[in-house]
């Protein structure tokens, strides 16, 4: 049995329901961690707060944090109730997902490697934790980075990321796999844009801690 960590983005998080389901059917223990962009930005605009993202991961003050909040648990409820009754809702600064704070960004933080006992627990139990994406303290973490902390944590076998895009794209065309060297050097010169940028950040820490990632139907490779 291999321990998979599922990364969807709210914007695709009902209609992953199916894989997660599938994944588990076949034996597989599955994490989940879950995005809200889209409507956390709609509700924060709706409220006159300022949209702003600095590297891929929001500015959040405390009123929007508030916002982040509401806007994950409105996903974390749609989506447990898409996978059925094994799906158990947990909010990572609940249960113990570390970040160190990112003080220019405001309540933001950078999640460490970690391993909740409610993670584990929920497993153990065999059924599929489904994880909002806050940190201890409490503090807005993108989920991207979320996924990758808890599938090194977690010793996951795999990392993969659903999107609404195929995979990487570069140069015109798919990427069927990429190295972590090669992801940082295009990283680093500005190639990449907008939402691939958490994404592949992500997948390059988790690729060279061991974790087999993908996103989409590109390989990340250490």
């Amino acid at each position: 049995m291999s321990r998979v960590v599922l990364k969807c983005g709210g914007a695709v998080a009902h209609e992953s329901a199916d894989l997660i389901l599938q994944l588990a059917d076949a034996g597989h223990d599955v994490c989940v961690v879950h995005g809200a962009g889209a409507q956390i930005s709609e509700e924060m605009e709706r409220f006159g707060i300022p949209v702003e993202f600095v590297g891929g991961r929001r500015v959040t003050t405390e009123a929007g944090l508030t916002v982040v909040r509401s806007s994950f648990a409105a996903v974390n409820r749609a989506l447990c109730t898409a996978i059925g009754p094994r799906a158990a809702g947990l909010f990572g600064d609940e249960i113990g997902l570390h970040a160190v704070q990112i003080p220019a960004l405001g309540l933001v933080g950078d999640p460490l490697p970690s391993r909740p006992h409610a993670v584990v627990a929920t497993l153990a139990a065999g059924r599929i934790p489904v994880v909002a994406p806050l940190g201890v303290g409490p503090l807005n973490v993108n989920a991207d980075d979320a996924a990758a902390a808890l599938a090194v944590g977690l010793e996951a076998d795999r990392l993969l990321f659903v999107t609404d895009v195929a995979g990487v794209f570069h140069d015109g065309s798919m990427l069927a796999s990429i190295g972590a060297g090669e992801a940082d050097r295009l990283l680093g010169d500005g190639t990449f844009a907008g939402g691939i940028v958490p994404k592949l950040r992500a997948a390059v820490i988790a690729a060279r801690n061991g974790v087999h990632t993908e996103i989409g139907e590109t390989a990340v490779v250490a």
